[in-house]
């Protein structure tokens, strides 16, 4: 029988109940490919983070219920908390080797975790897709782009808020879909919703602040952002422009600490 430790985060939030839930897993050594799929499948949450102590920090991989994704913000975040609060790492930065983005670092200041995430172009979509309308339930928007994601940008927060999107429908788009607009409070808010995913609608998703970070930083001519993501759950994320990397802060905090028990 191994015995792994288990933990559930809530990420870019400082309250319980808020911001994106992530299953913790620090692992002795990597297990089959199959086993981590199986173990995220059963932890049922949007994202599991998984990751080994090795000589120049740790090696990180995030799974969905589905396969191993290439880059998750707030599953990242989740494991720095764990790092920091239960593991008792007392550098100040902490260094995560990745598949497939390269090298990750995340730094701790007052109580907040920054990402240092690469940042990613998005283009203008000069003929979009009626299909995309339609399932987010509007006849146009300011601007549509286009990177990893849709980036559907609207006029006004409140216009973000009141999207009752088809998600099933988004399926054939084949892509994630991102709606955006300048906040009220904050410089911009977002909302992310996932078709043909477990979690239709992402409550707070870091990685696409890395496309949406380097389009508000040119539109509004600043290089330091407050974000809102404004799903149900919510979540607050400071944010920074800086030529090919984004810096992505926020704060984060425990709800289950466990054991897994594997045969």
């Amino acid at each position: 029988m191994q015995e792994i430790d288990f933990y559930m985060v809530d990420a870019f939030t400082e309250r319980t109940f808020g911001g994106n839930a992530a299953a913790v897993c620090p692992l002795p050594a990597w297990l089959p490919d199959e086993t981590l799929l199986k173990m995220a499948q059963q932890h049922n949450q949007s994202e599991t983070a998984f990751f080994v102590a090795n000589d120049g920090g740790f090696e990180l991989r995030w799974f969905t219920t589905q396969y191993e994704i290439n880059l998750c913000g707030h599953a990242t975040l989740a494991a720095a908390h764990v790092i920091w609060t239960h593991l008792g790492y007392d550098q100040p930065v902490i260094r995560f080797n990745t598949r497939f983005v390269g090298e990750l670092s995340v730094s701790r200041n007052d109580g907040w975790l920054t990402l240092d995430f690469p940042a990613w172009e998005s283009d203008v979509v000069t003929n979009p897709p009626a299909l995309l309308f339609s399932t987010l339930g509007i006849d146009g928007a300011q601007e549509v782009r286009v990177g990893r994601d849709y980036m559907v940008v609207l006029e006004n927060q409140q216009q973000v808020e009141a999207i009752t999107p088809d998600i099933a429908g988004m399926i054939p788009l084949g892509k994630m879909v991102c709606i955006t607009a300048p906040g009220d409070k904050a410089d911009f808010v977002s909302r992310f919703f996932c078709p043909g995913e477990a979690v239709a609608e992402d409550p707070v998703t870091g990685s696409t602040h890395s496309m949406l970070i380097p389009y508000w930083g040119a539109r509004l001519g600043r290089q330091k952002m407050d974000a809102l993501q404004v799903s149900r759950r919510g979540g607050v994320l400071r944010c920074e422009w800086s030529g090919d990397r984004v810096l992505i802060g926020g704060q984060a905090t425990t709800y289950i600490v466990g054991k897994i028990f594997l045969d």
